[in-house]
């Protein structure tokens, strides 16, 4: 009999489903049934291959017991939080647009995205064929029926003591966002039993059946770092943020929440805007050319994630909770861009000068004074699609799209279920 890993790397390496290779393998045992008859009078190479069948089907039960078993959600609505890697407006709408390029490769304009196009979020709406989320704050133009983003670019775990002026971090913070999701979860219903806010607001029970969705933490590590800490008082206060952060999906699952996805933090130690701002010995960057103890923090950021993670699982039993480990997959990126599909690793699209084509003061779309005019120096780069960095801070579309794909299956998720089955609480890690 044909060893099940195998038959995981047949379907691997010639790129099909499992769905695909068993139809295949029902028409030859169709075929075979059909010559022969009836079992007694079946050849030894049709026996063989209706016991491999029938082995098959037990091994995938058993290795995929979330999608064998149940139907895909119906995410009726996605609600999401975080900062600027899914921030679809909201930003924008409270402090002015990203200005162009920013959006020019899929919207062909300033769509309130720091991106060259799409990002992960959009990606993910498109799979469970739902619209683009508006942002919360944007009340131009904007339908909730299906959802509402709560993030905004600069956004951090922990509310920072700061303006945006002055450190760039967002005032809505987690927790804002958190009373901002309460109110319209209450308001939205008085409203839409009024007028033509019934076609733009979800119904009652769609905030139960929808999908939760985070991608928030890394501003808060690099927040300690803006403020001269070490990387040991930036670990410190980790635990801190992350209580912050189970408080509030604790918040969530209170107001009928039961589907999270939760996305930990990326590397950001590959990030221009890191590298060019940070003294980084020569003893500090790894062979990607990344600040090794940048990701260093992140990783501890994400075990320490994982663990609150596996107590939401105690604590909220009726949940779902999927930890999707984007890190791996964005290292992944820096450590083999030309294997995926990417020229360019390290150096910004769109910006301006210096190593990595990053400048704080000048970034994409900034202008200078030329001769008493001003004079648009922060550049994109001529084809995006070949970069996995946009402007120093935020990834290209062709990275996110590169992303989401890897994530959608489930593969790097714990557990491994796929974006779809994201409601089914079957057999999660702990």
């Amino acid at each position: 009999m044909v060893p099940y890993i195998l038959v995981h790397a047949l379907v691997r390496f010639h790129n099909l489903s499992y769905s695909s290779f068993f139809i295949s393998l029902h028409s030859q045992l169709l075929l075979c049934l059909h010559l022969s008859r009836s079992l007694s009078n079946m050849e030894p190479q049709c026996l063989r291959l209706l016991i491999f069948g029938l082995a098959f089907s037990l091994m995938t039960l058993l290795q995929n017991p979330v999608h064998a078993s149940t139907d895909p959600c119906d995410f009726p609505a996605i609600f999401n939080f975080g900062d600027s890697n899914s921030d679809t407006g909201g930003l924008s709408a409270a402090f002015g647009q990203a200005s162009s390029p920013h959006g020019e490769s899929y919207f062909h304009g300033p769509a309130g995205r720091y991106c060259d196009g799409r990002l992960l979020i959009d990606f993910m709406a498109e799979s469970l064929g739902l619209p683009y989320l508006n942002a919360y704050l944007d009340a131009v133009g904007s339908n909730f029926s299906h959802g509402a983003n709560f993030a905004t670019a600069g956004s951090t775990i922990r509310p920072q003591n700061t303006t945006l002026h002055q450190s760039g971090f967002s005032p809505f913070s987690f927790n804002v966002q958190w009373y901002q999701f309460h109110d319209f979860h209450n308001r939205s219903q008085i409203f839409r039993s009024k007028g033509i806010f019934q076609d733009l607001l979800p119904k009652a029970e769609d905030f139960s059946r929808a999908l939760y969705t985070f991608d928030i933490g890394q501003n808060d590590l690099t927040a300690g770092y803006f403020l001269n800490m070490s990387t040991h008082e930036v670990e410190a206060y980790v635990p801190d943020v992350l209580d912050q952060f189970k408080a509030v999906v604790k918040y969530i699952y209170g107001e009928g929440g039961r589907s999270f996805w939760i996305h930990n933090t990326g590397p950001v130690g590959c990030l221009p805007y890191i590298l060019d701002r940070f003294k980084i010995t020569a003893a500090q960057v790894d062979k990607a050319g990344c600040a090794t103890p940048f990701n260093d923090v992140a990783q501890y950021f994400n075990r320490k994630l994982k663990q609150v993670v596996v107590q939401l699982r105690k604590d909220l039993p009726l949940a779902a909770l999927t930890y999707v480990d984007v890190y791996s997959l964005k290292y992944s990126l820096y450590t083999q861009p030309r294997k995926h599909g990417f020229a360019e690793s390290l150096r910004a699209c769109c910006g301006h000068g210096g190593k990595y084509n990053y400048n704080m003061h000048v970034g994409c779309g900034g202008m200078k004074t030329v001769h008493g005019r001003q004079v648009v120096v922060g550049k994109p780069c001529q084809n995006p699609s070949a970069w996995i960095n946009w402007d120093g801070v935020h990834y290209t579309q062709a990275a996110n799209k590169w992303l989401f794909d890897q994530i959608v299956g489930g593969s790097f998720s714990d557990p491994p279920v796929p974006l779809k089955f994201a409601c089914h609480t079957h057999h999660q890690s702990h």
